[in-house]
């Protein structure tokens, strides 16, 4: 019986997430309290490459447990960065929520017909790279099965989402970033620091779990 309320109630959760990312959004203010002390905000313009990732939410323990991954050392920018799943949009693709659900099943293995998109975040620019990311929000009625891409993957971090509630996971860090010392916001997250746009990204989606009094039953 308990199994069956705490089902229900995640599918209610689920519903309420679905009304609150269709309404007006949090926006860039709310991205930016987990911005690194240098960043700025971007000026609008055209020319930006489209990227997406996806918050993937799914019941685990009775509550809604989502995913990161750890991405390996490699010469690129976001070299050995903690993310969300995702990544640039092919010229075939024509809604940036199919590159999501691409790249997530690229990455960790999920099957996109097992995911419902509820909406999406605030597009955020990411300077370095110059590119537009869309973040999308999606639900699975069960926990997938995970299957990493042993050369984009080097492990998982899943996490209930109301961890992202409690104060004591948002923390803040001197590092050096383009030569000089700057004040990081971060979640830490069983050690793993989540910062920079994915950090951004989740402050957002916190802001939505606000607005719906989420607490896990």
């Amino acid at each position: 019986m308990k199994n069956i309320r705490q089902t229900l109630n995640l599918l209610q959760i689920r519903d309420q997430l679905k009304e609150e990312l269709n309404k007006e959004l949090p926006g860039v203010e709310i991205q930016y309290n987990m911005a690194p002390g240098l960043r700025k905000k971007p000026k609008s313009g055209p020319g930006k490459k489209i990227a997406a990732v996806l918050i993937l939410l799914y019941p685990f323990h009775g509550s809604l447990f989502t995913v990161f991954i750890k991405r390996p050392r490699y010469s690129g920018v976001h070299s050995g960065q903690i993310s969300l799943p995702g990544g640039k949009m092919e010229f075939y693709e024509t809604n940036p929520a199919e590159t999501a659900l691409r790249e997530a099943h690229e990455e960790i293995g999920i099957n996109p017909r097992d995911i419902e998109i509820l909406g999406k975040l605030t597009g955020l620019h990411i300077p370095v790279s110059k590119i537009q990311v869309i973040p999308f929000v999606g639900f699975s009625i069960m926990k997938p099965h995970f299957q990493l891409h042993q050369f984009e993957v080097e492990f998982l971090i899943e996490t209930a989402v109301d961890e992202f509630l409690k104060p004591a996971t948002r923390q803040e860090k001197l590092k050096i970033l383009f030569i000089k010392r700057r004040l990081v916001p971060f979640y830490n997250i069983d050690g793993n620091h989540i910062w920079g746009a994915t950090a951004m990204i989740i402050s957002e989606f916190v802001e939505i779990l606000k607005r719906i009094d989420y607490h896990p039953e």
